[in-house]
């Protein structure tokens, strides 16, 4: 009796233990031994995953992973960090692409005469008629005052010149493209200026809108042009752990190139795309309403209320404190602004408009007021909220509008910032922490290729409010620094959010696309001075590992 009851109960064993066997499920792959920040609503850290069918099939620790999930495939991570892939909330990603493509890197000059010869040899190794350059600073310079085109006759007689300014907000052009363009010492643009000498001639520099008729002038990128630039841009995120990045303007047709790469699975990373507010793109998108596939989503439009500060186009209220005459521009008039929101308002797109100054920011929230009357979630944004008036920042949460920012623009701009504004009012700008406080979340980005591409970059910027050599030693305006875990959720599970895909990505969750980023250190435990430093080891999107080893 005493050997039945024995052989029965490991009969009984036998059994439960092969049931549990057939109640595993096959996963593609499963991901033990992890520190995984996985961003839910708890910010709850797991250990291990499973992936299949390229989503998070299930989370936890190691031994519910194993006990749930069986594979042929197992990545042991031996305790390394494991995010959300990282999402560019505010890029340029096509004009990236395009700059690797065709312009002289121009970033990180210290002198006109740097720019000249950084010209020089890109010319020499892409000879053309056209001279094209970007991310010039002349706040970089000893000499801070604008540039003319003197030395660009000199060295580059003849030759169409554009040299757009880091911001993307004003260009220097030479004498030739002045005269293509039709620009002379008479013209006059809305929204933007001619700077002339003091024989009334023009500079070559030109100020927003003003440079408009130079830049329509510059030759278009192939198709073939285009897609290369595109898969460049796309590799050069993926080095940085972006599996998500959302373009602040581009035209439908770009954006059905997009389209098509994405639907032959060549283009793997995912855009959020705002519309150019150009005719042929809002009837060609904004009549069919939001187009959200599992890689593009297009349901927004991107406006230009004014120009940026580092060239004063930004409106300010009152004048810039080193220019007493000047306070910026708006670009167009009122009646445009109401045209292009309302056509938004009715097809179900959000509207994502620049706005740098306080007089900018001032009037682009009182515009949104008159559509969103109340509290909404219509998600429309104010790209950058660079200057706040004191007594606006409240119409943010009073009518849902999201703040859009980027935090590397506060560390790059503090140099010269209280020159621009003066002490007390540099107080409600790059005011993060203040932005925050009225919704309880926002949008972060970089602006590339305004700013560096890399994303830790916006995360040790945002928590530290210093630049990459630890200046200042307390951080700018320290008060407006974010937590580590705000600064987190404001690279992955906001933008998503910002752009209507929080449902299914920005955080590693059952039934979610799994897009994951593996570092090499961990981000919310690493020394400050350490971030910027960190080496993305693996990203997937969708399951599917593109890049590492």
């Amino acid at each position: 009796m005493k050997n039945y009851l024995i052989l029965n109960t490991v009969f009984i064993m036998i059994f439960l233990l092969t049931a549990c066997d057939h109640k595993k499920e096959t996963a593609d792959y499963i991901v033990l031994n992890a520190r995984v920040y996985t961003i839910d609503s708890m910010f709850t850290i797991k250990q291990a995953f499973a992936v299949k069918n390229g989503h998070f099939a299930g989370i936890g620790d190691n031994e519910e992973i194993q006990g749930n999930f069986t594979s042929d495939r197992i990545i042991d991570l031996n305790g390394l960090a494991v995010y959300p892939g990282f999402n560019d909330g505010h890029c340029h990603f096509y004009g990236y692409g395009e700059n690797l493509v065709r312009y002289a890197d121009l970033n990180g000059t210290k002198s006109f005469e740097e720019v000249i010869d950084r010209l020089k040899l890109h010319h020499s190794l892409f000879p053309s008629d056209w001279i094209l350059g970007r991310g010039w600073d002349q706040n970089d310079w000893a000499n801070q005052s604008f540039p003319d085109n003197q030395l660009l006759e000199k060295e580059f007689p003849g030759k169409n010149i554009l040299l757009i300014r880091i911001d993307g907000h004003a260009s220097l052009v030479s004498k030739s493209l002045l005269r293509a363009a039709g620009i002379d010492k008479n013209t006059r643009i809305k929204g933007g200026e001619v700077i002339v000498d003091q024989n009334g001639e023009p500079t070559g520099m030109l100020i927003d809108n003003a440079d408009l008729p130079a830049k329509a002038l510059v030759p278009s990128l192939s198709r073939e042009e285009k897609i290369k630039a595109l898969f460049m841009a796309q590799q050069n995120c993926f080095e940085v752990g972006l599996s998500s990045v959302t373009d602040a303007g581009l035209s439908a047709e770009t954006i059905d190139i997009i389209d098509e790469l994405h639907t032959t699975g060549s283009l793997k990373l995912k855009l959020n795309v705002m519309l150019n507010p150009d005719t042929v793109s809002m009837d060609r998108y904004m009549n069919a309403g939001p187009l959200v596939k599992e890689r593009l989503t297009v349901r927004s439009v991107k406006l230009y209320a004014d120009g940026a500060l580092g060239s004063r186009g930004a409106k300010l209220i009152e004048p810039y404190s080193d220019e007493p005459g000047q306070t910026g521009m708006i670009l167009h008039e009122r009646a445009y602004y109401e045209e292009v929101c309302a056509r938004a308002f009715n097809s179900g797109f959000a509207v994502n408009m620049h706005a740098i100054g306080d007089s900018a920011n001032r009037f682009v929230l009182n515009l949104y007021a008159s559509f969103l009357q109340d509290t909404n979630d219509l998600r429309w944004r104010i790209e950058h909220a660079q200057l706040v008036h004191p007594d606006d920042f409240q119409l943010f949460g009073r009518y849902s509008i999201i703040p859009s920012i980027q935090s590397t623009h506060a560390t790059s701009d503090m140099y010269w910032a209280e020159a621009r504004l003066g002490k007390e009012r540099l107080k409600s700008a790059y005011a993060q922490q203040e932005l925050l406080n009225q919704n309880g979340w926002l949008v972060n980005g970089t602006d590339f290729p305004i700013e560096n591409i890399s994303p830790l970059y916006t995360f040790y910027a945002a928590i530290s409010r210093k630049d990459l050599s630890g200046y200042p030693e307390n951080g700018f305006q320290p008060e407006n620094a974010l937590s580590r875990e705000d600064a987190l959720r404001s690279i992955t599970l906001w933008p998503a959010k910002g752009a209507f895909e929080e449902s299914f990505k920005g955080s590693i969750e059952v039934g979610k696309q799994a897009d994951f980023v593996v570092l090499g250190q961990d981000i919310m435990t690493a020394n400050e001075s350490e971030l910027p430093d960190i080496k993305v080891r693996m990203l997937f999107i969708q399951g599917e590992k593109v890049f590492g080893d």
